[in-house]
């Protein structure tokens, strides 16, 4: 005999992946506040990208170790504590590397030409989500995944007339982005968040370190100093609401929240850099937005249908 569907565990299932949503959404907000800082940082105050990168990396890493034991939120040997010390070193190269390829990538392209190849990425977690960690998805959720990468076609249509190299650089950023949020939905099952947290920047704060002072400039504002120190805010705390959201649901369910990002970009890139979007930008992100939407009330309506459904 089949057990009875209990309408209060759908209920929570259906509540944390509203939850993972939001948290996504906040999450990219947060990175297009970094990816506008690392821009500016090494267009307009002309610092170099390897020590934009490692100021990320050493930023979130120092303000970890002194504020999680600082607050009583977990204990300073806890935080290097992990059941898979070799796969966490694997994902924290995985951030090092799309990290640096995405500076690098910032420095030639605009801030939504970067964002709409970084938007490949959802397609192909979604697709690897199920040979890899048995997320399949069903038919309305990839229509709504394709939905959401036309309008990213849409968007940037009439931006590559003339293709610069660096999109070399986005699609490799890209591409290790996908097998950087795979494994962050694995090693969401052995590791707390805080822990997976603390591992990602230990390639980029000790490799990256070389690499930042052969390339060093000093910065020649407060201003510069202070948007330096603040790429570490922005990427942990951002960083820390992505793995929160994978914890809640799979990556299926969420990656395509992604697609916001192109909103929050837009807006950072007309507010500092004066880049005005275009009709086409407009009309791929009313295709986005509109795919996201369809996907929250997709959630809710199968929820709703499973919690009302009779016992079998």
């Amino acid at each position: 005999m089949q057990n009875a569907i209990d309408p209060q565990s759908l209920d929570e299932t259906a509540r944390n992946r509203l939850k993972a949503i939001g948290l996504m959404v906040a999450a990219v907000a947060l990175f297009s506040c970094l990816d506008t800082a690392a821009k500016y940082l090494v267009t307009k105050e002309n610092l170099g990208v390897w020590q934009v990168v490692w100021a990320r990396c050493i930023g979130q890493f120092t303000l970890m170790l002194i504020l999680l034991p600082a607050f009583g939120v977990i204990g300073a040997k806890a935080l290097f504590i992990t059941k898979r010390r070799g796969l966490q070193i694997l994902r924290s190269g995985l951030l090092f590397g799309t990290t640096a390829f995405n500076f690098l990538a910032l420095e030639y392209l605009r801030l939504d030409q970067t964002v709409t190849i970084v938007f490949l990425a959802p397609l192909v977690v979604a697709l690897l989500a199920g040979p890899l960690l048995g997320e399949w998805i069903g038919r309305n959720r990839l229509i709504a995944i394709l939905v959401g990468f036309f309008g990213v076609v849409v968007a940037v249509r009439p931006g590559f007339g003339a293709i610069h190299p660096a999109v070399i650089y986005a699609f490799a950023g890209m591409l290790v982005y996908a097998l950087f949020m795979l494994l962050t939905r694995y090693m969401a099952h052995f590791d707390p968040p805080l822990v997976t947290l603390f591992h990602s920047m230990f390639v980029g704060t000790f490799a990256g370190a070389p690499l930042a002072f052969f390339n060093w400039h000093a910065p020649m504002s407060l201003s510069a100093w202070a948007l330096l120190c603040a790429l570490g805010i922005f990427g942990g705390v951002g960083h820390w609401l992505f793995l929160h959201a994978y914890r809640l649901a799979p990556a299926s369910s969420i990656a395509p929240f992604i697609y916001m990002q192109l909103l929050t970009m837009v807006a950072c890139g007309y507010v500092v850099f004066g880049d005005l979007p275009d009709v086409w930008t407009l009309a791929g992100a009313a295709l986005i937005v509109g795919s996201g939407v369809y996907l929250v009330h997709r959630e809710r309506s199968l929820a709703k249908e499973m919690v009302d459904a009779p016992p079998p």
